[in-house]
């Protein structure tokens, strides 16, 4: 199939279609017409991505076709009362609603984490099993302090925001498949015992807890929250229920898992903001009462809002518009 010579028999329709779709008021006849095209275009695009995937083709019929199917269908703005109730509402109930699965979560964490804390700090045997004597002299008199200090302020919050909204995005959406979400536990249950296993054996316990608490509360609870809500929208197409299918329960699960996801990039943004200009800067016994604070404050808004938000009907679902 040539695609130059495709592109030129079907370029005008799509101009006509740009055209019609960026038309603020249009006629019966213009409506049906960018039905129509709109319609050819959706074919074209789905041609040209299985025989022949041109990049730049696709980008172009994809945006297109985009445009073409707002201008049908019309677009929904978010009103500024929307997006109040969405943290009043909408991602308290909706976390508040999970809290058995990130309860769970955290009561497992901390059970297992702390566990293979004491058992590395207790053999120095699986110490230099997993390190050398020049790393864990490194890790413990030089680099886990500076790690808070290897980047501007600036820099150092985005990265970390960035990399743990990732890692929650990992454990949410994983968690459809559920094995998923608890390896990414698994690897973060690993990478805290055996760093503060190697810290706690070697006299390093105080660096590492004043450094981990400030930011590490809020920040866990928030990878944490993520996985349980990821696991409860994987048992609900295990477990739907008597009164829905596998398939409409997993969706309700999954919308309201995109809620928690939205609502965790401020949660994250919190931490980031702690981890990168409160932990390095302030005296301990400060930041851990400014990330204590900061958690508590977090615990409080789930239950007292959530709890508040069902009572009052909300299902942490979208709304059928919207949906």
């Amino acid at each position: 199939m040539d695609l130059d010579a495709y592109v030129a028999e079907h370029n005008a329709e799509w101009l006509r279609l740009d055209q019609l779709s960026r038309g603020a008021r249009l006629t019966a006849e213009q409506s049906d017409e960018l039905m129509m095209l709109y319609q050819r275009a959706a074919t074209h695009l789905a041609v040209v991505r299985s025989r022949m995937p041109d990049p730049l083709l696709v980008a172009r019929l994809s945006q297109l076709v985009l445009r073409a199917r707002s201008a049908i269908t019309g677009t929904t703005r978010t009103s500024p009362r929307q997006f109040v109730r969405f943290f009043t509402h909408t991602f308290p109930a909706t976390v508040y609603q999970a809290w058995p699965w990130w309860t769970g979560v955290i009561a497992s964490f901390v059970l297992i984490g702390g566990g293979l804390i004491w058992f590395v700090a207790a053999h120095p045997a699986t110490q230099l099993a997993l390190m050398s004597p020049e790393q864990i002299e490194a890790l413990v008199n030089q680099d886990f302090e500076a790690y808070y200090s290897e980047y501007a302020a600036q820099n150092f919050f985005l990265r970390v925001w960035t990399n743990n909204a990732f890692v929650a995005a990992q454990a949410l959406i994983g968690g459809v498949l559920v094995l998923p979400t608890l390896y990414v536990l698994w690897q973060n249950i690993l990478n805290l015992g055996i760093t503060g296993g190697v810290m706690v054996g070697n006299d390093g316990a105080d660096t590492f807890f004043l450094l981990i608490a400030p930011h590490g509360l809020l920040e866990l609870t928030a990878v944490f929250v993520a996985s349980g809500v990821g696991l409860r929208i994987g048992w609900s197409w295990i477990a739907p229920g008597p009164a829905l299918t596998r398939g409409q329960s997993l969706a309700a699960a999954a919308r309201s898992g995109a809620m928690v996801a939205m609502g965790l990039v401020a949660v994250l943004f919190v931490s980031g903001l702690i981890e990168g200009f409160v932990t390095p800067f302030l005296p301990a016994p400060l930041a851990i009462t400014i990330g204590a604070f900061v958690w508590v404050g977090f615990l409080a808004y789930v239950v007292i809002l959530g709890r508040r938000a069902i009572a009052e009907g909300e299902t942490g679902d979208l709304t059928a518009d919207v949906r």
